[in-house]
């Protein structure tokens, strides 16, 4: 039996490994302490004021003169006028903010002993275990997405013997009220900043069995209880207008049931979500350990192939809890956080983090927790329209590498390597695509086009010809980098990135293929495709290395974090182990030039480079920053740390390692493509491949024995013969082509294919 548990012999002294609940909305951090519990509390939508119109109206009259500045290569005139003339006014868009703690106090006890604390994977419980004079307790959290709450309950193996106090407060004392409404209801809330800021609410009921309740000051206290439950519902005026009612009314609504009918609705909900996909290896766990234990032997050189099969789970549990639907799209830190002013405003980051937090969503079979992503899109699309009118003259809608709860899409920052980037919303839609891709939803497809073809749109006005008849974008970035030219200037802003050319041919393609699925738009068609063949292609720098700009300048930080010019390999299929040899090359000396000098040092920079190993059929090289991710950017609790916490690794990594193990671009699907020789025998159930299909697969010495393939939409399917592997029999008939098999079968068919 594999132990799903994230689990400790002691309780969180920190935030960083205190253990994560959710439901997509309402989320928290359980330290799992025994006298004085702080659950730090979150709700996706408390940011810190109302919207912001930011475009700078001094962009569009300065356009034509930064870029001939940069013609000329007068890179620090450009650069002074954009860092004025291009910020966003005002600078920053809206952060995100706490909600505050719920406190949970013995208090009437001093001493006690400690057993453990846990967070149960398999069904999404948070539980600390502990005893007071010989009487044994537990406490259980669930975040409730059937209930829209957060309940707690606490038990004891002898009767009246639950005495706490309970307390609701925090947020820097920015908040209105906490006090008791009447002996077991507390009313908090407060607003956010701004003319139209964000005002909250957070009802808190306690129900005691046996024993009694009442309110003593700011608090409730319960006496000599049998069992209690605590319910907290949030609600706010970015959703509803009477957000102190509706929270109450959630509370209410929930009070119904016990904590236990409660338990079952919210299990059932989770698994159905979790138990659609799983990995498993076979053996190299040490699951009877803590997780901290688990973790420091792996820093110290151990296999625990257990680990990694929880940290893949872990990366579905945080997806499950951070999003779902009707929430807003999981933010750098998912939805859990606890400062008022978060490491980067704690927004969606564009430019690459927003986008991988959903990496792992298709191929896990979550792609119906993608639709918070979609849905900010729409937010954004009239500000971006907005945007690209008012700063640049054109048409579509634009992005720079930041957009908040608002859909702003104005430049955030005055940061002259990330603030200038105009691929935002391109890289986003991108991800339209990619559900179609897995999905093959026609549906879906109609009614995502029209958002597909306004980011296209933009980009027919906004690039320009390089004077080597290609289009380029200018000015832009290579997000976050600086280049130094051959003169020794050094600069950021630039024509024509390697990256912005790469995702802009990915949207084209994108909305030339949606047409001809829908049967649409053929002139549209044509004009992209024409202006697709004038986007420059990857190219082969000095180095052998994958050129990060249009021209082969050398980086000011060759182990920079980002490594912008691979988006080609992933999450795009541009560049293609099997089917573009010498770009995947370039492509690893690229990565093998940022390793050696330092690169992958923040979490989700390591889970960027585990991916792109897996689409170089490096297994080796897998495993070794697999192990680089656990030794150096992992806290015990399995968060991921930039540092700080930054959720994005977690799902880039988790992401990383289902690559590992099924790769279908290119129109292929590949099995075991860059397994780490570690992952000697195993099996995977449920994950997706592009083209509408569901995959399993066993494997023995790292060899494929069996898979089984089913189309969702009857389309054709290509299998990659396993190397040092032949077909021993399949369930369906195939046909050979070169290396690979192609299937046909019906919409909800499946095929067993067992290897030699």
């Amino acid at each position: 039996m594999r132990n799903r548990k994230i689990w400790f012999k002691a309780p969180a002294e920190d935030w960083n490994v205190a253990l994560p609940v959710g439901n997509g909305r309402i989320g928290g951090m359980c330290f799992g302490q025994p006298l004085y519990e702080k659950i730090q509390l979150n709700e996706d939508s408390i940011f810190s004021g109302g919207q912001r119109k930011r475009n700078n109206p001094s962009a569009r009259e300065n356009l034509e003169k930064v870029r001939q500045l940069l013609k000329e290569e007068k890179i620090a005139e450009a650069e002074k006028i954009v860092l004025e003339a291009f910020c966003g006014t005002p600078v920053n868009q809206r952060h995100y903010m706490p909600l505050g703690d719920l406190v949970i106090q013995h208090h009437l006890e001093s001493e006690c002993e400690y057993k453990c604390r846990s967070l149960d994977l398999e069904n999404a419980v948070c539980t600390a275990e502990y005893s007071i004079k010989g009487v044994n307790y537990v406490r259980r959290v669930i975040c409730s997405e059937p209930a829209q709450v957060m309940a707690i309950n606490i038990t004891a193996d002898k009767s009246a013997s639950i005495s706490l106090k309970l307390t609701l407060d925090g947020r820097d004392d920015y908040f209105d009220d906490n006090s008791p409404m009447n002996d077991t209801d507390i009313l908090y809330y407060g607003g956010c900043g701004g003319e139209d800021g964000i005002n909250f609410a957070a009802y808190l009921r306690v129900i005691g069995v046996g024993g009694s309740v009442h309110r003593w000051g700011s608090s409730i206290v319960t006496e000599d209880c049998d069992s209690v439950t605590i319910l907290i519902g949030v609600q706010t005026s970015y959703r509803v207008s009477d957000y102190k009612k509706s929270a109450e009314l959630d509370v209410i609504t929930a009070a119904e049931k016990d904590f236990e009918e409660l338990l079952k609705e919210h299990i059932e909900d989770y698994r159905s979500y979790f138990d659609r996909t799983e990995i498993v290896f076979d053996e190299g766990g040490n699951d009877s350990l803590p997780t901290d234990e688990r973790l420091k032997l792996v820093k110290e050189g151990g296999v625990d192939n257990g680990l990694v099969s929880l940290y893949f789970d872990f990366g579905r549990y945080l997806m499950i809890s951070g999003s779902r639907e009707g929430t807003l799209p999981l933010n750098l830190q998912g939805i859990w956080n606890k400062d008022m002013w978060p490491a980067w405003g704690c927004r969606f980051t564009v430019n690459i983090n927003t986008e991988m937090n959903y990496w792992l969503a298709e191929v896990a079979d979550m792609g119906d927790l993608h639709m918070p992503l979609f849905d900010h899109i729409e937010r954004m699309r009239p500000n971006g329209r907005a945007t690209a009118r008012e700063m640049y003259g054109c048409g579509g809608f634009v992005c720079h590498h930041n957009t908040d709860i608002w859909g702003d899409t104005a430049p955030q920052d005055l940061w002259m390597p990330g603030t200038q980037w105009v691929t935002g919303a391109a890289w986003l839609c991108t991800h339209i695509w990619e559900h179609w891709l897995y999905s093959r939803d026609r549906e879906f497809l109609a009614e995502k086009y029209d958002t597909l073809k306004e980011a296209s749109l933009f980009f027919v006005d906004f690039l320009i010809d390089n004077g080597k008849g290609q289009l380029v974008t200018c000015p832009s970035v290579s997000p976050e980098n600086t280049y130094i030219t051959a003169s020794g200037a050094k600069g950021s802003v630039c024509m024509g990135p390697s990256m912005d050319s790469q995702i802009i041919y990915e949207l084209f393609t994108a909305v030339i293929e949606a047409g001809e699925v829908l049967g649409i738009d053929a002139d549209y068609r044509e004009k992209l495709k024409g202006m697709r063949e004038k986007l420059p292609k990857p190219q082969i720098g000095k180095y052998g290395q994958i050129m990060e700009w249009a021209e082969d300048y050398d980086e000011a930080e060759p182990g920079h974090r980002h490594i912008s010019q691979l988006f080609a390999l992933y999450p795009a299929d541009i560049i293609s182990y099997r089917k573009t040899p010498e770009l995947a090359a370039a492509a690893r000396a690229t990565i093998e030039r940022r390793l050696a000098h330092g690169g992958g040092h923040t979490g989700w920079s390591r889970a960027w480079i585990i991916n792109h190993w897996a689409r170089l059929h490096d297994g080796v090289k897998v495993k070794e920053n697999i192990a680089a991710l656990l030794e150096n950017s992992t806290s015990d609790n399995l968060f991921d740390m930039h540092p700080p916490f930054q959720i994005d690794g977690n799902f880039g990594a988790a992401a990383g390692i289902a690559e590992s193990l099924l790769q279908s671009e290119c129109g292929e699907i590949e099995l075991l493509p860059a397994a780490s020789p570690d992952w000697k025998n195993g099996h995977f159930r449920g994950l997706r491949a592009r083209g509408g299909f569901a995959v399993d697969c066993d494997w023995a010495d790292g060899k494929p024995v069996k898979c089984v393939i089913k189309s969702l939409k009857g389309e054709k399917c290509r299998l990659v013969i396993p190397d040092g592997c032949e077909i021993k029999n399949a369930s369906a008939e195939y046909v050979t082509s070169g290396d690979c098999i192609e299937l046909n079968m019906n919409a909800g068919e499946s095929a067993e294919i067992v290897f030699a």
